[in-house]
């Protein structure tokens, strides 16, 4: 084959295209700092040199401790461009946590945004990493920047280490899930390609762009030319003045974020005079939010996917036809994970034989996934990279069914699934029900141990403001809807605690004190 014929694919090729074609338009926009195409691909390749100067080289990780940032966005760039491996850090960690991520991957360089300096500071001093801080009084990142030459380095094969990135080690140590080039390419033409991306665009950043290297839509937005608009902090009121006044038309969050955005004060005004674009993940939203987000003129689009997939592998595919039916029966099917996205192959929903389920709908397996968005395996860990292998499938953990238009919907976490009396609760079917209620926000359902059935279903519910209602109508609602047994046997009232990502930690339910209290 002529050489003339292939060349390796990578995201970093995107920002080189977009400082041509759309050199002049504005690239960043980062609290009161802008930067044009051409500023971000010169200060990406300037990036490298400060890289090259620190030791680092193909091959080397390079970690970082960043807000939604400028830095972050350069970070995504530069570091693949000089072909070191971008190790990105869950801000919200504590710093044994983080220093463990360090440590494991072997970064010896760690770069912080100013915000997060101090505990940058004590996971270096504890790893012995190279520490550089942006945005501080001295500002060394800025300063090694203007005095750097690009040193970027050829990518020899597209299936070379693009970035290791760490799950939430919710049951055990956290994971490091190796990205390679070319997946990054093709899921970041996926996710402008689903999202309808332009050079129009303007993406607002609520959701990390330290989660699976923020769905790739740094490399996205990049390639189609939009307009990166940074949020340091997920703040409702700060988010509503953006989609109000500043053009935003698209961004991603997960469920318990759209909550949020959907219960703000600011949401009892006008609709929004404009239509945007919304993907969410992470959790099946529930019909009851995506009907409220519609009335917001906000367009959800329901991904699925995993750190181990480049985030979403999947995408609730919209038809024109289901524009007729009823709103009740729209936000059914947008609560649906879907189908393989543009670049996946299709998903399977296989059963403990690693046969597929059939597809009816009601059948329960698991979902598997394989193709260029899964990831090489775990980082230094080949016991648990073999763990998720079914025959050259990636096993995800999560239990759906597969209908019979081919879309497949998440009943549950495998953990999550809650076995009472010898019959399987499904904890998202529970969870739609009561968020149904006009007085619930939002909830989260769980099993507790039980000395007759094994286990019993918990709610934990978080209730509107001036709510009034009890645990008894809560259950009382959730009977009118599904079968007695599936019924929550006690309510907790109260705030439920989160991910970074606004993942609920269903695992620190379980382990609270009314785990072990009387069944209601």
């Amino acid at each position: 084959m002529a050489a003339y014929t292939f060349a390796p694919l990578t995201p970093t090729s995107f920002l080189a295209r977009s400082a041509t074609v759309f050199r002049d338009r504005v690239a960043v926009v980062d609290g009161d700092r802008t930067f044009t195409y051409a500023e971000l691909h010169d200060r990406s390749l300037r990036l490298t040199g400060v890289l090259a100067g620190l030791g680092v080289g193909p091959g080397d990780r390079v970690a970082a401790l960043c807000t939604n940032s400028h830095v972050m966005l350069e970070m995504h760039h530069g570091v693949p461009l000089r072909g070191g491996v971008l190790v990105p850090l869950n801000i919200r960690l504590s710093v044994d946590e983080l220093t463990f991520i360090v440590g494991h991957s072997g970064a010896t360089v760690l770069v912080a945004t100013h915000e997060l300096a101090d505990t940058a500071r004590q996971v270096a001093e504890r790893c012995g990493a190279r520490l550089v801080v942006a945005g501080d009084e001295q500002d060394e990142y800025g300063a090694l920047l203007d005095a750097a030459e690009p040193q970027p380095e050829d990518l020899a094969d597209e299936r070379d280490l693009l970035a290791i990135n760490y799950t939430s080690g919710t049951t055990g140590s956290p994971k490091g899930v190796m990205y390679h080039h070319r997946g990054a390419f093709l899921q970041a033409l996926a996710m402008a390609f689903h999202t309808r991306l332009t050079s129009d665009s303007r993406y607002l950043w609520t959701l990390p762009m330290f989660h699976c290297d923020g769905w790739c839509f740094p490399w996205a937005v990049t390639a189609a030319g939009g307009t990166h608009v940074c949020l340091r902090a997920v703040d409702p009121a700060e988010i509503w003045r953006l989609l109000r006044g500043e053009g935003v038309t698209h961004y991603s969050a997960a469920p318990t974020v759209l909550t949020m955005i959907a219960n703000a004060p600011e949401a009892d005004g006008d609709p929004l005079d404009h239509q945007v674009d919304v993907t969410t993940g992470g959790a099946p939203p529930s019909p009851t939010l995506l009907s409220r987000m519609a009335e917001l003129r906000m367009r959800v689009t329901h991904l699925y996917g995993l750190t181990e997939t480049f985030g979403p592998v999947a995408v609730n595919e919209w038809h024109s036809e289901w524009d007729a039916l009823t709103g009740e029966e729209k936000a059914v099917l947008r609560a649906r994970q879907g189908v393989g996205n543009v670049v996946a192959q299709p998903l399977r929903v296989i059963d403990l034989a690693g046969d597929d389920v059939p597809a009816d709908g009601s059948t329960i397996g698991e979902i598997a996934a394989r193709g260029n968005d899964v990831m090489l395996g775990y980082y230094r860990d080949e016991k648990a990279t073999a763990a998720v292998d079914a025959g050259g499938w990636f096993r995800t953990g999560d239990l759906a069914v597969m209908h019979p238009d081919g879309y497949v919907e998440i009943r549950d976490r495998s953990k999550d699934i809650i076995i009472s009396g010898g019959e399987n609760i499904a904890s998202v079917e529970v969870e739609r029900a009561i968020d149904s209620h006009p007085d619930v926000v939002e909830s989260a359902v769980v099993g507790r141990p039980d000395e007759r059935w094994g286990e019993v279903p918990v709610a934990y519910v978080v209730l509107r403001e001036g709510a009034t209602a009890d645990a008894a109508a809560i259950i009382a609602h959730v009977r009118e809807r599904l079968a007695s047994f599936k019924a929550p046997k006690a309510v907790v009232f109260g705030d439920l605690p989160k991910t970074s990502t606004g993942k609920i930690q269903k695992h620190v339910l379980r382990r609270s004190d009314v785990q072990s209290g009387p069944s209601a």
